[in-house]
């Protein structure tokens, strides 16, 4: 006699208890961070721009390029990417395709979004002369809008220290006082050692005191002290170097100084002079030579001028040149 065969709903969930039991039994799936290291370094040698640089030493030490440092967590990556790049190079072009081919490939192989990407360029590579193939990310291939005029930095020229130093270093030092005050006024009211306080007592001294003489003096000294520190925390800082302009921006700047052994330098070269001595301020350029007896005064101071004047011509300013002739 046959059995009766299952109907289809029993059938149904049978199927759906055997692929339960199945789905328990297959475990879970563990990626490693050293496979999504592999993954990235593959994928940056594919960016056009991107080389390999290993060696001996740097095989052994582990710091051959490129090379990735891999954080998982439960559901996303953080990778701080570590290359070698043919120079010359787009950086940004680089940048871009680099994420976007890194973050692409481990997102299709692990199934983890990349969070974090930083690039570190550790290491360049000239490219050859005759790499001129389009896969190279020296020009931009994307529509973009042009780029806006680069204007040029301001020089920052350098300057002396601020006049507010001393006072900040005088404020630095009676705050760290009051800290050790406050600090020994709060181990006598904790009962730490018996000891006279002196932030309370000088508070009832100064709650008993009456008009006095000295009050006056005492206040136009804070006054004038007040008004010295207003001073010198809003006093511009004065210039130290003089500038060289080579173009229109002053790249090269001149301590007064190296300005003033240069012209006496250049002064010694003129015929008739046996010594020179050069003094450099703000406005003027004096120098004092002391001339052969065979050669006049008019003439040396004439060869002189012509010896260092070039050089102040360099100058970013036009200070005054003075020449003192003496026999």
């Amino acid at each position: 006699m046959a059995e009766p065969s299952p109907t289809g709903s029993a059938a149904g969930t049978d199927e759906a208890a055997a692929d339960y039991d199945a789905s328990g039994l297959r475990g879970e799936l563990v990626i490693k961070e050293r496979a999504i290291v592999k993954i990235a370094v593959a994928a940056a040698l594919q960016v056009p721009g991107v080389v390999r640089q290993s060696g001996g030493l740097s095989r052994l030490t582990g710091r051959e390029l490129p090379r990735a440092d891999v954080s998982t967590g439960a559901d996303a990556v953080a990778i701080n990417l570590y290359i070698a790049m043919r120079w010359p190079c787009r950086l940004d072009i680089l940048s871009r395709r680099l994420r976007a081919e890194v973050s692409r490939r481990i997102e299709d192989l692990t199934g983890m979004p990349v969070c974090e990407l930083n690039i570190v360029v550790a290491g360049t590579e000239a490219a050859p002369d005759e790499d001129s193939s389009p896969d190279t990310p020296y020009q931009d291939d994307d529509s973009r809008a042009p780029d806006a005029p680069i204007v040029p930095l301001r020089p920052r020229t350098p300057r002396a220290t601020p006049a507010a130093v001393p006072a900040a270093i005088i404020i630095a030092v009676a705050a760290l006082g009051l800290a050790l005050v406050s600090a020994r006024e709060l181990l006598i009211m904790r009962g730490t050692f018996a000891n006279a306080p002196w932030i309370r007592n000088t508070v009832e001294w100064l709650g008993r005191l009456h008009w006095s003489e000295w009050i006056v003096p005492a206040a136009v000294s804070a006054m004038v002290l007040g008004v010295v520190f207003i001073v010198a925390a809003v006093k511009p800082r004065p210039r130290t170097h003089l500038p060289l302009r080579v173009g229109d921006t002053p790249i090269v700047w001149f301590r007064p100084t190296d300005l003033a052994r240069h012209c006496s330098s250049h002064a010694r070269t003129a015929p008739g002079v046996q010594s020179a001595h050069t003094t450099v301020d703000r406005k003027h350029v004096t120098v004092r030579v002391v001339r052969s007896e065979a050669f006049s005064a008019g003439d040396v101071a004439i060869s002189v001028r012509e010896a260092v004047e070039p050089t102040l011509s360099l100058l970013g300013t036009a200070p005054e040149l003075r020449v003192q002739v003496k026999p």
